[in-house]
């Protein structure tokens, strides 16, 4: 990567500060889903081994991708074990891994590391130093595995390290850096796929369909809302009530441009179109619908007839 390899005596402390490396990450959901699986996973192992009461423990893992220039993407993940008495990664499995990836995905590397926290711990300065032997500048990827309903950013930090002066003395320590989700076509179905499926509590269909509905019954409304506000605003400037603004109304004109003709008449014949086509499948479901009904009900009869037949009674007459 960008930044070189630092001494390995220096010394090194977490850090808030923003990384200068002008590198841009992107991550994909499927390393975020990776590593809240693997919390999820080692939370209700220990939760179900009766150590509720000291909570879950960190996981690790690796992260990789690929960097073309400035650029560093993260595509996958895979768990490693911890090695506490070295206080690093298990390194033999780290490379096995490593040579199993490199057979499927030749053109993937290992780009650091990821964690479950608050924050970056002093500790985790060594870990990120045994990795800069398989990349000289590695990323730390750190999830917050803890709820909070306020906040509105996904629960994921990742940091850089760079070698700061401090008190006279080189310190490596750790920077936050900005990310994007990155996404390819599979996994926006995957994610959508995910997202959507059946509860385990027996949930049903419709009640798949109603939150759907709800949520965009959610979006119009809150949509509409916002309407009423424009549309109060621009009515008080057209009564001299507030100053008139040209940018505002220029912005609200270009607002308005892009909005389809709703009048034409191809609007409307493609609508009746649509509209049709909608009513015929439905027409179709419920005739598929009906024709299985009668054919289970058909099955049952002759069902209820061959035993009766078997016992000197009538014979079935379908």
């Amino acid at each position: 990567m960008a930044t070189p390899s630092p001494s390995p005596s220096t010394s090194s402390s977490p850090s808030t500060s923003t990384s200068s490396s002008g590198l841009t990450f992107k991550v994909h959901p499927l390393v975020i889903l990776n590593i809240s699986d693997h919390h999820t996973r080692v939370k209700t192992q220990a939760n179900h081994g009766g150590d509720s009461t000291a909570g879950a423990p960190r996981v690790f893992g690796v992260v990789i991708g690929v960097q073309r220039g400035r650029t560093v993407e993260i595509f996958n993940s895979f768990e490693v074990q911890f090695d506490k008495d070295k206080g690093c990664l298990d390194r033999v499995f780290l490379l096995k891994k490593q040579e199993l990836y490199k057979k499927v995905f030749p053109n993937f590397y290992i780009l650091g590391w990821y964690s479950t926290g608050n924050d970056a711990q002093e500790s985790d300065m060594h870990i990120h130093k045994a990795l800069m032997d398989i990349n000289e500048s590695p990323v730390y990827v750190l999830l917050n595995p803890l709820i909070n309903p306020a906040q509105k950013d996904l629960p994921i930090t990742i940091y850089e390290s760079e070698l700061h002066v401090i008190d006279g003395n080189p310190q490596l320590i750790f920077v936050r850096s900005s990310y994007t989700i990155e996404t390819v076509e599979a996994e926006r179905i995957s994610v959508d796929h995910v997202a959507h499926l059946k509860p385990a509590d027996g949930g049903s269909a419709g009640t798949q369909l109603a939150a759907h509905l709800t949520g965009i019954h959610s979006a119009i409304k809150m949509l509409n809302s916002r309407v009423r506000v424009l549309l109060q605003y621009l009515l008080a400037m057209q009564k001299g009530e507030i100053p008139c603004e040209n940018s505002l109304l220029r912005q609200v004109s270009s607002l308005l441009r892009r909005l389809p003709a709703m009048e034409s008449a191809k609007f409307q014949d493609d609508f009746l179109m649509e509209y049709n086509d909608t009513l015929l499948v439905t027409y179709l479901a419920m005739l598929t619908n009906c024709s299985s009904t009668m054919h289970e009900l058909v099955d049952k009869i002759n069902t209820a007839y061959d035993r009766n037949t078997r016992r000197g009674g009538r014979t079935p007459f379908f």
